[in-house]
């Protein structure tokens, strides 16, 4: 697991400076992943000042694979969090006191790139289509392409991290962020095409900023403060991404400034639906809480009889 590493952001002589502070009395927000463009708006916070014009003193901690946020929200080691809308009420559903405030992607981003001159254009083609489909096993939405498109024909193997498998191989394919490996995939020379598990009927808010419960009752008020400045941070990143790209490709140079410049117009669409532009960026719909919360029970993994409620709280 990767050490977590308190950042703070500053400007000096017209350009990004990052440097590694620690110190008492800030907010943390914990990301479930390494600086890239689905959490662009939140160092544009930072960086731009709306967390400091708020009065939030906030440092940001990167993730990696396998990071505990939700655990981490739970036991209060940190006031904020960054989740999955089905981790989260896989999370309360085993006793955690965690709830969803600010959803960054409306429309779930991840999916699965396949090689074009396969043909496939649907994930029921992918799933029952000879070839190598490379996916984490045992997570909902896996579950859920499992159970919907059976019997599956396609061989299930591992996914490793990285895209080297389907350079080399014609049949391979596997899961990806729309923001990340077709990128990659594209800038080697391959032609991938992306299905979206959307396309599945499971489609939880990602991206998802998560507070305690306690935090949300005993401090409402900074936490109001921190949501509306995240919003102004995501506002103002889709308008004018560049410099925060910068800052965080500083912090994250395993992706290039190109990468982070196309993943950040690719992901617009999947960030600002016709639900955020009626409401609020990063606002949630109780009937989507409810259709997630069903196939979880579909899937076995969560009980009937929690409340819904509690899992969001919109409008701040």
């Amino acid at each position: 697991m990767r050490k977590l590493r308190k950042i703070e952001i500053a400007l000096f002589a017209g350009y990004v400076a990052l440097f590694l502070t620690s110190y008492s009395g800030a907010q943390d927000l914990a990301l479930n992943w390494k600086p890239e463009p689905e959490f662009g708006g939140f160092y544009e916070a930072l960086l731009g000042g709306a967390y400091e014009r708020s009065g939030l003193k906030v440092s940001i901690l990167p993730g990696g694979a396998g990071q505990p946020v939700t655990q981490m929200v739970a036991a209060k080691k940190v006031e904020f969090g960054i989740a999955a809308a089905d981790e989260i009420i896989l999370a309360r559903s085993q006793g955690a006191k965690v709830t969803a405030l600010f959803a960054v992607y409306q429309e779930d981003p991840q999916g699965f790139m396949v090689h074009e001159e396969r043909g496939i254009k649907t994930l029921k083609e992918l799933f029952q289509t000879p070839g190598k489909i490379a996916l984490q096993k045992g997570l909902p939405y896996t579950l859920w392409l499992e159970k919907q498109y059976a019997p599956v024909t396609a061989s299930i193997v591992p996914y490793t991290g990285g895209i080297t498998s389907f350079l080399r191989d014609p049949l391979f394919s596997q899961q990806c962020f729309i923001t990340a490996e077709p990128i990659a995939a594209r800038r080697e020379g391959k032609k991938p095409r992306t299905l979206l598990i959307s396309e599945s009927g499971f489609n939880p808010y990602l991206a998802v900023v998560i507070v305690h419960e306690d935090t949300l009752k005993e401090n409402s008020e900074r936490v109001k403060r921190f949501i509306a400045a995240t919003r102004d941070g995501w506002k103002a990143y889709l308008q004018s991404p560049g410099k925060t790209n910068t800052a965080m490709q500083k912090l994250n140079p395993s992706m290039d400034l190109a990468t982070f410049e196309e993943g950040a117009q690719i992901q617009k669409r999947f960030i600002e639906s016709s639900d955020s532009r009626k409401k609020k960026l990063g606002s949630m719909e109780k009937k989507r809480w409810e259709r997630l919360y069903e196939q979880l029970q579909e899937l076995k993994l969560v009980k009937s009889g929690m409340d819904v409620s509690g899992f969001y709280r919109d409008g701040f």
